[in-house]
């Protein structure tokens, strides 16, 4: 990595904390924002890579990314193999921001698959930050390099910033896809709602029957198909419902 002033990492960090916490039109997903935060670090910090995993609400599992292809497959085993810094980091996310020598130590005891894979990589080290917002945690980062001397306490603070204006942004990219999925889960109760009543007031005029006799109809009908009752009500107004409902005779 090719050493830069203090001015210029300055700027940088200035734009990278910026787009974290107020990012673009183009980014339109968590993911994005994460694949963003771990180019920042890379290009920030002294590491050779960066990779990111983001737990995913609800049950949904998890996902990750990192700042080239390599990285990324690693991290995908760890989470496959459910070992690694990552890992433990998200299980653990009240933790010291902490370093773990790959090549000695405890490191592959402790993750006996993730670690001779790092190192056939080429990396021999690696930091571990949560990706928290108070007491939200969405997921960690893992900062890896070759070099000999760990990271130092101002490149991990600045990791911190870069990993809790990440957080923030993700948090609200979740806010938002929470709305938005109530407000569509809201407007289709709605629109299905209208056509059932419009079925209703259709066959309750075409049988002679009050809307009440034709709603218990229209359900009898769809309990006895396994249909939805908004897709009976459908079936009613196109004129496609069997005879059952359409037929006043009936």
């Amino acid at each position: 990595m090719t050493a830069m002033s203090e001015g210029q990492r300055e700027k940088r960090l200035a734009s990278a904390l910026g787009e974290l916490a107020a990012p673009p039109v183009r980014v339109v997903s968590a993911t994005d924002v994460l694949h963003t935060l771990t180019e920042h670090c890379v290009d920030l910090l002294d590491v050779s890579a960066s990779g990111a995993l983001l737990d995913v609400p609800h049950g949904r599992g998890a996902e990750v990314v990192a700042s080239d292809e390599h990285t990324r497959a690693l991290e995908l085993f760890g989470l496959e193999w459910d070992e690694g810094p990552c890992m433990d980091c998200c299980r653990s996310p009240r933790t010291r921001i902490s370093e773990t020598r790959l090549d000695a130590g405890d490191a592959c005891p402790r993750w006996p698959r993730f670690t001779p894979r790092a190192l056939l990589l080429g990396f021999t080290s690696v930091a571990t930050v949560p990706l928290r917002y108070q007491d939200t945690v969405v997921g960690a980062l893992s900062l890896l390099h070759d070099r000999q001397r760990p990271l130092d306490e101002g490149e991990l603070r600045l990791a911190r910033a870069l990993a809790d204006s990440a957080a923030v942004c993700v948090i609200q990219q979740q806010v938002v896809h929470e709305q938005r999925t109530q407000i569509a889960r809201i407007q289709n109760s709605l629109d299905s709602r209208i056509v059932i009543e419009q079925a209703k007031g259709y066959l309750s005029n075409s049988r002679g029957c009050t809307a009440d006799q034709a709603y218990t109809r229209m359900r009898t009908y769809a309990r006895n198909r396994q249909l939805k009752l908004s897709d009976v009500a459908h079936q009613v107004l196109n004129g496609q419902a069997g005879a059952t409902l359409l037929d006043p005779e009936r």
